[in-house]
């Protein structure tokens, strides 16, 4: 799945890159293709990627997180 990310992502930069360097009819749409994949494709796949594996609640302020992190104050002050 990483290698997709990247394959997908390079494939969207060289299609912005080639609309902007290349002197062609179809330039704006290079850029606009890429700017969609990355977008629309990349992005989303990155993120899922990223984040599949991980416990939303770690990432929820509920009462038992803001206790641990007031916890983790104390401690750190002294």
């Amino acid at each position: 799945m990483k290698y997709i990310i990247y394959i997908l992502a390079i494939a969207a930069f060289t299609s912005i890159i080639l609309g902007f360097s290349l002197d062609v009819e179809y330039s704006e749409k290079l850029i606009g293709f890429g700017v969609t994949g990355l977008f629309l494709v990349v992005f989303p796949l990155y993120t899922y990627y990223s984040w599949k594996d991980k416990n939303m609640k770690d990432y929820m302020l509920t009462k038992e997180n803001l206790d641990k992190m007031r916890e983790t104050q104390k401690r750190k002050k002294y």
